[in-house]
């Protein structure tokens, strides 16, 4: 199952999930922002804080869609 690692803010995390939706690739997805274990496990997949990231059990397959990605911090890290 392919994992998507995202943010809401993030534009280039939509489009990697649109671009999935229209491949009709089923995925599971993860805001990171919100999600403090989701984020620890992409910073475990990647080794960074880039959104999107992709994953496919458990196997990194890509950081960012095409050569863009944002900053994300987790949920305890954001200004309230």
């Amino acid at each position: 199952m392919l994992e998507l690692y995202g943010s809401r803010g993030c534009p280039y995390t939509a489009e990697l999930r649109a671009d999935l939706e229209w491949r009709r690739r089923e995925f599971r997805e993860y805001d990171v922002e919100a999600d403090p274990r989701a984020f620890a496990r992409m910073v475990e997949l990647s080794g960074g804080i880039t959104v999107p990231v992709l994953a496919e059990d458990g196997r990194l397959l890509q950081i960012g869609w095409n050569a863009r990605g944002c900053p994300a911090r987790p949920a305890a890290a954001r200004p309230r």
